[in-house]
């Protein structure tokens, strides 16, 4: 294994954390009315791609006909369903549908702590890496664009950016990274900073 992916693996939790040690975790971003209901467990896929001799890290732009989420920048991922035999299997499986990701080809390196965001989902964050046998191909059902970024390029700290946005009434802060004239901002790049300070706290970059 890449020494690199190695580190990695080692700063990553072994399991999901405990549904019981994240009920009292606050949201993203505060929702404009909180719900009463009982938050929605989801998992995502945080892929690192290998790319000849670096990695790149694996995002998607949601198809703007989806009733949640249209449009934004995310992971693949999505909810966990019944059927699914865990959180790793829930996010191979949405990640299968989304860009055709062929989860036989994805090493499970571990996972990073659970969030909680203001649309009520708890998102467990699991890290794999892959090595492509064949290109990602989008769900035009679900995906509007696929597209890379070089791990090397999340690695530094300039590249996270503090900015306030006004939700639910209140002006709230959040991240956001700038790459490509691509704007990543809210859960996703709050995901992705969590994935910068503990999987990549090793080796990072100014």
């Amino acid at each position: 294994m890449d020494k690199r992916i190695a580190k990695i693996q080692q700063n990553l939790l072994d399991i999901p954390q405990n549904i019981e040690d994240v009920v009292s975790l606050k949201p993203d971003l505060y929702p404009t009315k909180p719900s009463h209901k009982k938050p929605i467990d989801a998992a995502v896929l945080i892929t690192l791609v290998r790319r000849k001799t670096d990695y790149s890290v694996l995002y998607t732009k949601r198809s703007t006909d989806l009733r949640e989420h249209s449009g934004q920048i995310a992971f693949p991922g999505g909810k966990i369903d019944v059927q699914d035999e865990n959180v790793a299997a829930a996010a191979l499986r949405e990640a299968n549908e989304e860009v055709a990701m062929n989860s036989d080809e994805v090493q499970i390196l571990g996972y990073l702590p659970t969030m909680f965001t203001g649309s009520n989902y708890l998102i467990t964050p699991v890290v794999g890496v892959i090595e492509l046998s064949s290109p990602f191909i989008a769900n035009p059902n679900e995906v509007e664009e696929i597209f890379e970024v070089p791990l090397a390029f999340l690695s530094q700290n300039k590249v996270y950016q503090s900015f306030m946005v006004t939700h639910g009434g209140k002006q709230q802060q959040t991240w956001k990274i700038e790459h490509e004239n691509r704007i990543i901002w809210g859960i996703t790049a709050n995901l992705t900073r969590a994935f910068k300070d503990i999987a990549l706290g090793g080796f990072l970059h100014d």
